[in-house]
């Protein structure tokens, strides 16, 4: 239980932190272009990578916190940053191919399931 309470209160930080940093950036830009989404996601997506490198390489580091930091706190606050750090690691398994597969798939049913609930939605409040 104390790792589901971990993953939960890192989820509940990271959410509240995407909440603050995307908005504080997205209030500084003109025109519709979402740069606070895209700075969010490139900041989790580096820093699961570093946490990740960091916890595997460190033995003293508790599953606990590291739970708490990748799946609770960068899941909450962007889960690109997880579709992300799984490439990198297609990649630098020497699995090219695959992680193009994968880039693509994700991104393509990605915008089609987004469409899809819009339409749906958007279907059903007429």
């Amino acid at each position: 239980m104390n790792l589901l309470i971990a993953v939960a209160v890192g989820s509940a930080l990271g959410g509240i932190s995407r909440y603050l940093m995307s908005g504080a950036i997205q209030s500084r830009v003109v025109g519709g272009f979402p740069l606070g989404t895209l700075v969010v996601n490139v900041a989790g997506s580096f820093l699961l990578g570093a946490i990740m490198r960091h916890t595997l390489v460190n033995p003293t580091f508790s599953p606990t916190l590291r739970l708490f930091l990748t799946a609770g706190f960068c899941g909450g606050f962007t889960t690109f940053s997880t579709f992300s750090f799984e490439t990198l690691e297609l990649l630098q398994n020497g699995q090219g191919g695959r992680a193009m597969v994968y880039m693509l798939i994700s991104v393509l049913t990605g915008l089609a399931a987004a469409a899809a609930g819009y339409s749906v939605v958007r279907a059903t409040a007429s």
